[in-house]
C-alpha cells in the first residue's frame, strides 16, 4: 500500500489544483481552488475554452462578474469529477469589507445553485481577516459554508471557531517558508513550525469541543504531509500527490482526539481587540496573511486583465 493510499485511512484527501486531469489521476474526495490556481488553469491550452466561454456567454457582463462565472464553471467541471466538496474563493480584495464578502459569497452560490448544484457542496472561501471572519459568520447562519484561508495563526483559528464556519485551512508550507527565512535553519518532521502550528489548532478544537474542520494547506513536502496523518482534511499538490503514490513508506496516524484531549493547550478568550493584538504580536502570521493578500489580489486582476483580452 503506497503512502497516499494509507494518509486516506486517516485523512480526507483534498486536491489543490484546477487541473482536472489530476483529479482524474489520484481520486481525492474534496478539491480547492483559488484565484492563482485557477491562473495557472486557464493559461493552458485545454482549459482556454472554459474562460472562452465565459467571455462569451456574457457580452455586456462586468469583468467581476464574468470572473465569478469563470470560478463557477471550473466549479462545476470539477463537482463531476469528486464525491465531495469544491472550495471556490471570494475576491480577496474584499478581505476586509465584511458586507461585500457576504454579497460575493451569495452570489457565488446563487450561480451554483442556478446550475443545479447544492449549497452543501460548496465551500466558499474567505481570507481569515477579523473582517472575513465576520461576513463568514453570517453566512453560515444561512446554510453558505464557509473555508477559511490565509490562516496562519491560533487566534485566527480560535475566532473561526468561535464563528462557527465549517473548515478552515491553516498554511503549513507558508508558515515553514518564513521560518526557514528568518531564521536561516531548515526544518523537518515533527519539528516543522507549519507541522506544529497545525497540530496546535487540531488540538485546542478537538479538546474544546469545537465542530470546524481542520484542513492543513499549502505544503512544500511529503514529511509535512505525513506528519499530519488523521487531520481531519489535507489538501494537497497533484506534484505532492504523485510522490505520495509513489513511496510507500509506513504512514501512521499522528493527530487523534486522545492526544487532543490530553494537551496542555490553554483555552484563549477573544474579542476583536484581543484578536488584532494578538495577531499584530505574531510577526509571521502578521507578514504572511498580508503577503497572501496581496498575492491573491495580483492574481485576480491578472485574471480579469485576460477576460479583457477576450471582449
Amino acid at each position: 500500500m503506497n503512502q497516499l493510499e494509507q494518509l486516506k485511512q486517516y485523512t480526507t484527501i483534498v486536491a489543490d489544483t484546477g487541473d482536472f486531469q489530476s483529479m482524474k489521476a489520484f481520486a481525492p474526495h474534496d478539491a480547492t481552488t483559488n484565484p492563482s490556481l485557477i491562473l495557472k488553469a486557464v493559461q493552458k491550452d485545454e482549459y482556454k475554452p472554459i474562460l472562452e466561454k465565459a467571455v462569451r456567454d456574457n457580452p455586456r457582463g462586468a469583468v467581476g462578474d464574468i470572473t465569478d462565472r469563470l470560478l463557477v464553471a471550473f466549479g462545476l467541471e470539477i463537482l463531476q469529477l469528486i464525491p465531495g466538496r469544491v472550495s471556490t474563493e471570494t475576491d480577496a480584495r474584499l478581505s476586509f469589507d465584511t458586507e461585500a464578502t457576504i454579497a460575493k459569497g451569495r452570489a457565488l452560490i446563487a450561480l451554483y445553485e442556478a446550475a443545479g448544484i447544492s449549497r452543501e457542496r460548496i465551500l466558499i472561501k474567505i481570507a481569515s481577516t477579523w473582517e472575513g471572519i465576520r461576513a463568514a459568520e453570517v453566512l453560515e447562519k444561512e446554510g453558505i459554508r464557509c473555508n477559511m484561508t490565509l490562516l496562519f495563526s491560533l487566534p485566527q483559528a480560535v475566532a473561526c471557531a468561535e464563528a462557527r464556519v465549517q473548515l478552515i485551512s491553516p498554511f503549513v508550507g507558508r508558515i515553514y517558508d518564513w521560518y526557514k527565512k528568518s531564521s536561516g535553519q531548515d526544518y523537518t518532521g515533527a519539528d516543522d513550525p507549519g507541522v506544529q502550528s497545525v497540530k496546535r489548532i487540531y488540538n485546542y478544537y478537538r479538546k474544546f469541543g469545537y465542530r470546524t474542520e481542520v484542513m492543513g494547506a499549502s505544503f512544500r513536502n511529503t514529511s509535512q504531509i505525513v506528519e499530519l496523518a488523521g487531520c481531519d482534511l489535507l489538501t494537497i499538490s497533484p506534484e505532492l500527490l504523485q510522490k505520495l503514490a509513489d513511496a510507500d513508506a509506513p504512514v501512521a496516524r499522528k493527530l487523534s482526539m486522545e492526544e487532543a484531549q490530553a494537551s496542555d493547550v490553554q483555552r484563549i478568550e477573544l474579542d476583536e481587540k484581543r484578536f488584532r493584538f494578538m495577531l499584530n504580536e505574531d510577526a509571521m502570521g502578521t507578514e504572511k496573511l498580508s503577503e497572501g493578500i496581496r498575492l491573491f489580489c495580483a492574481d485576480a486582476v491578472k485574471l480579469e486583465k485576460m477576460i479583457e483580452a477576450l471582449r
